[in-house]
């Protein structure tokens, strides 16, 4: 009786079971701690004692935070700055997609940012931004400039450290376009330049729109990587100077395991918060590749 069930439905419960194990921890470790954090953020919990429920008494107190505001702004600033890596890796997986001398050291170079641990890459940049010794200054030195410090002003400290970010994030870009730019239909182009697309038109016409599923991954990886911006933060400034490149993801950690009193509900308000601006990007972007999928 068994095996004639499991011969007729073959097909349909084999995949089931191959995706069965990817699913449950999916739900365990994803779909559950999201669910738990809501359920948190309606309580006042230190993390040991009883929680007593205050409901939404820590989204009002965000309101009235001006470290929150603080820390949405520049998260905003992470978001729209951060997508520079998607052009940027673009531009240079074409160039690597060329046949030229020398071209597997130019993507060994490339490539590199994308194997460096983020603490890394923030130790590196904090050396670089150096107001003493750091190689910026001591450019800026050479042709005629004041030294800056890029970690000490308030105004200029989350800029530098995105581009710090936008280092590694470019090179993760460019890996998923150079991926793509292997599947491009040498048909489509050849049929492109019969027509007379080159350059640009041929670039916009025939190359974009076959790039469009790695445009897809390194859209929902950048805003991920944006929204989620904690390691390089807490290695190069702590969230200073005077909290000014505080983030949410960062402000989370502050307000729940750190120095304010592991206020685990309003850091479970603040992951909401997150988590619901992370879905709005990427249900908008999702919507926009319907629409275009169905156009064309």
């Amino acid at each position: 009786m068994t095996s004639g069930f499991w011969k007729r439905n073959q097909q349909t419960l084999a995949p089931a079971l191959f995706l069965a194990p990817g699913l449950l921890f999916f739900a365990f470790y994803v779909l559950f701690p999201i669910l738990q954090s809501f359920q948190i953020s309606l309580y006042e919990w230190d993390g040991l004692s009883p929680a007593q429920p205050v409901g939404l008494q820590n989204y009002r107190q965000l309101f009235d935070d001006p470290a929150f505001y603080t820390s949405l702004w520049n998260n905003l600033l992470w978001l729209v700055l951060y997508l520079l890596a998607i052009p940027a890796g673009l531009a240079i997986a074409l160039f690597l997609n060329q046949t030229v001398t020398g071209i597997r050291i130019y993507k060994s170079l490339f490539f590199f940012p994308f194997v460096v641990s983020q603490v890394v890459v923030g130790l590196v940049f904090t050396w670089f931004y150096d107001p003493t010794f750091g190689l910026l200054n001591t450019l800026l030195g050479a042709v005629g400039m004041d030294p800056v410090n890029i970690l000490g002003d308030p105004s200029k400290v989350t800029y530098g450290i995105i581009a710090a970010g936008l280092w590694p994030q470019t090179a993760y870009c460019m890996i998923l376009y150079l991926t793509g730019l292997n599947s491009v239909d040498p048909e489509q182009v050849e049929a492109g330049r019969l027509d007379g697309a080159k350059g640009l038109r041929m670039l916009w016409h025939v190359i974009l729109p076959q790039l469009r599923p790695a445009t897809f991954i390194c859209f929902v990886v950048t805003i991920i990587g944006a929204l989620r911006s904690f390691d390089l933060i807490s290695i190069m400034t702590q969230g200073g100077p005077f909290g000014s490149s505080r983030v949410l993801a960062f402000y989370m950690f502050e307000v729940a395991l750190s120095e304010y009193g592991f206020r685990m509900g309003y850091g479970a308000a603040i992951a909401v918060v997150l988590f619901g601006i992370m879905m709005i990007y990427i249900a908008g972007f999702l919507w926009k590749m319907y629409r275009d999928e169905r156009g064309a």
